[in-house]
């Protein structure tokens, strides 16, 4: 990888777009440490105790750099995007008339995707609304006024500036994914996550548990092999494709394969089930009834009942959105349309079958391992009162981001050092 990138900087095009894509990065970071106007920046940093990973601030501030903790103009990051296109992906399932746009090529993504932007900053507005009332109501809690007198000539201030900030990152993503390197949205959360390993680092260095000190960097070591390993895994299905006879050419027929991945999902398990089990505490900060206390600590992150039933939704919704995102029924229509076939299974409805059983065999093996990335920092943190929250969701997305980044390299360089013999 080292060397992939020292081959890139090599090649003027690829280092301007490099550099182009650091200085986005570096703008958007600036941005999550300017404050939203009319904020207290002095009561802000009074809540900061509020922003731990047990609950839903938490696991927000970690996708939007502390920018949320700091309510900068950019404390809602890209996740009103990320929700929105994963709201728009699964009603394409749902809707016929998404599901037409989809299969129409360029011209009817482009139409999802302008949906997306729309719901985005619906989704954006709802969630600076939220957001504001939420930091009076902890603010009061705590004693501190963070809007001082909220009228609603400052609450219409604070969202429009939050909203459009969300409308500015992404664009920003989608510029660098234009003109940059890598996948510009992803590289916002990857920017995000990691100004924050600093932190985490110096909470490690400074924990009392010698033991604990000295283990940690072979378990981080362990589980970023493991991660590499799952998240290139594949299985393929060889595909036979039969000779055809095309106007007066006959075709010869080849063979390939159908690659299936282990963790066909990715991250977004995790992430739905990390947001679902950070509600009960999140109930327990804001309410101050028994009944909710109550509710909180039986929920809470150190406890089995949370490691459990974040493990079960994950299971839940790698299984669902596997279906969602490989459809077994349209890969063996399409295997039939151009004469494709698994050698040993027949064309059609049996293919749809095969893959079918295939894909739930591989999809258990790939759940059990986010179920074990996610609740690895929980047991951590529960055995050891260690304050380092280990961040198995964090590690996958910077892990997947990252090989993805440097396969597109990669496929830049070899393009490149194929024009001359091309020519």
């Amino acid at each position: 990888m080292i060397q992939t990138i020292a081959n890139a900087f090599s090649v003027p095009e690829i280092r301007r777009k490099i550099l182009f894509t650091l200085v986005i990065l570096a703008l958007y970071r600036l941005g999550a440490h300017i404050p939203a106007p009319g904020v207290d920046k002095n009561a802000v940093k009074q809540l900061n105790d509020q922003f731990s990973g047990g609950n839903i601030l938490g696991f927000l501030s970690l996708f939007s750099g502390n920018a949320l903790q700091n309510f900068a103009i950019f404390s809602l990051g890209i996740m009103p995007y990320i929700t929105a296109s994963i709201i728009l992906q699964l009603l394409t399932v749902a809707v016929p008339s998404l599901e037409k746009l989809q299969k129409e090529g360029e011209v009817g993504q482009q139409k999802i995707t302008q949906y997306t932007r729309y719901l985005t900053v619906a989704l954006a507005a709802g969630q600076a609304i939220g957001f504001t009332f939420l930091f009076r109501t902890i603010g009061r809690q705590n004693g501190e006024s963070v809007f001082g007198n909220l009228t609603f000539g400052k609450l219409f201030m604070l969202v429009v500036t939050l909203t459009a900030a969300t409308t500015l990152l992404m664009w920003m993503g989608e510029l660098m994914t234009q003109r940059g390197i890598g996948n510009g949205i992803s590289l916002l959360i990857v920017a995000s996550i990691v100004s924050r390993f600093p932190h985490g680092i110096s909470a490690w260095w400074t924990n009392p548990d010698q033991v604990f000190k000295v283990m940690m960097p072979f378990i981080a070591l362990a589980v970023i092999v493991g991660i590499v390993f799952i998240q290139e895994g594949q299985r393929g299905i060889p595909v036979k494709y039969a000779k055809r006879v095309i106007g007066r050419r006959m075709t010869t027929g080849g063979s390939t394969y159908l690659p299936l991945r282990v963790n066909m999902a990715g991250v977004i398990p995790v992430i739905f089930a990390a947001s679902i089990m950070a509600f009960p505490p999140t109930v327990g900060q804001l309410s101050q009834a028994t009944w909710a206390q109550d509710f909180a600590a039986f929920f809470s992150p150190q406890h089995w009942p949370f490691i459990v039933g974040e493990s079960l939704f994950i299971f839940v919704f790698t299984y669902f959105y596997t279906a969602v995102t490989f459809n077994p029924v349209d890969q063996a229509d399409n295997l039939k349309k151009y004469g494709g076939f698994i050698p040993g299974v027949r064309p059609g409805r049996p293919t749809a079958e095969y893959l079918d059983r295939i894909l739930a065999r591989l999809t258990f093996p790939g759940a059990l391992f986010l179920a074990a990335v996610a609740a690895l920092p929980t047991l951590l943190i529960s055995q050891t009162g260690a304050n380092f929250f280990f961040g198995g969701t964090s590690i996958l997305i910077t892990i997947g981001v990252a090989l993805d980044t440097v396969k597109q390299l990669e496929a830049q360089l070899m393009m490149r050092n194929y024009e001359g013999f091309l020519k």
